[in-house]
């Protein structure tokens, strides 16, 4: 029977200066990797934030009048795997009508909003709506569970919007939809010493679409 020959002094050595070396070099190359992994889950984040925003204009541009706005949110919230929005998101949809400003032709209009809908299944995490606020000149959102907004239709005066101003025709409709997303980064901004740090990842996504 064989029996397995005794290390040598010489290759103890040489495992033990392996293993140091691997040790010291193990946090640079976690240094390098976990920002990297960071950089792709916020890419892919907002990729998904983008379909969304731009499947949410589609929809609803087609099935506002078929389906509660609440529905069609749920169901674009439903494709977000691996994202959370239950937890960590949030999902606007503001009507915009061209009314305001018209050429003599009816074009160049100012949009004024018609409607905005907040989606109920959300935890926004203060992100509110870049387009137009609820809660401004007397609207507010109503108590029913329906993530409407009161008292927003044929409001006079029409609450105005920087958004498509003057490519709307006079009675033109248009939807924009938000989604928010918060992720917080696996590692925030580390300091390299003397006051220098590296940038840090905002948690806070964002993208929307109008149609």
């Amino acid at each position: 029977m064989k029996t397995r020959p005794r290390l040598t002094g010489r290759r103890r050595r040489t495992r033990g200066i392996v293993s140091v070396e691997f040790a010291l070099l193990l946090p640079i190359l976690l240094g390098i990797a976990l920002p990297l992994y960071d950089i792709a889950r916020n890419i892919q984040a907002q990729m998904i934030l983008i379909n969304v925003s731009r499947e949410g204009a589609n929809l609803s541009s087609r099935a506002a009048a078929t389906f509660p706005m609440q529905t069609i949110m749920s169901s674009l919230a439903a494709t977000t795997p691996p994202l959370s929005m239950s937890a960590n998101g949030m999902i606007y949809i503001t009507q915009i009508i061209g009314s305001q400003g018209c050429d003599a032709k009816g074009n160049g209009c100012t949009g004024t909003v018609v409607a905005q809908w907040k989606w109920t299944g959300g935890s926004d995490g203060g992100a509110a709506s870049k387009i137009w606020n609820c809660g401004t000149a007397g609207t507010a959102w109503a108590t029913d569970g329906s993530g409407g907004c009161n008292n927003l239709g044929g409001k006079t005066p029409a609450q105005p919007v920087n958004l498509l101003k003057g490519s709307l025709s006079d009675g033109q409709i248009a939807y924009a939809v938000e989604a928010f997303y918060v992720q917080p980064p696996l590692i925030g901004a580390i300091s390299l010493g003397g006051g220098v740090t590296t940038p840090a990842l905002s948690p806070d996504l964002y993208a929307m679409s109008v149609f």
